[in-house]
């Protein structure tokens, strides 16, 4: 499995959908927002086996003190292979040192996280979005 990693493509909705289905993230079933989701990060990070988009790393950040990692997705058939870790480890090469990374884990990868090195947190707060 020769997988690239690219900093600098924003990946096409219908690619992004497709890709946030099967690997189970719950995210929008909407060709626009997506496009808006993508085009509002200023971090992206894509796995592409060929021409197949196979994972995905999406961040808004300041690059100087905090980076919050909104998605990280990887094709079922993907999994296991350490992509996922691998698109964590170059977001957080990007951001650098400095810079605190967080997500909110979706319950089915809860155990998943502190696998790759991340701490647990329990100190957060959150207003949930109506749409």
């Amino acid at each position: 499995m020769n997988i690239s990693y690219n900093f600098d493509l924003i990946p096409d909705p219908e690619a992004v959908m497709t890709l946030y289905a099967d690997s189970g993230l719950n995210r929008p079933r909407d060709r626009d927002r997506i496009a808006r989701m993508y085009s509002s990060s200023n971090l992206i990070v894509t796995a592409w086996d060929q021409r197949v988009l196979v994972g995905v790393s999406r961040s808004v950040t300041d690059f100087c003190y905090c980076c919050y990692l909104s998605d990280l997705a990887v094709l079922k058939a993907y999994q296991h292979f350490g992509i996922g870790k691998e698109l964590i480890r170059l977001t957080k090469e990007r951001i650098g040192d400095e810079t605190m990374l967080l997500l909110l884990s979706a319950p089915a990868a809860m155990e998943y996280y502190p696998k790759v090195g991340m701490e647990v947190v329990d100190n957060g707060f959150i207003i949930k979005r109506k749409k």
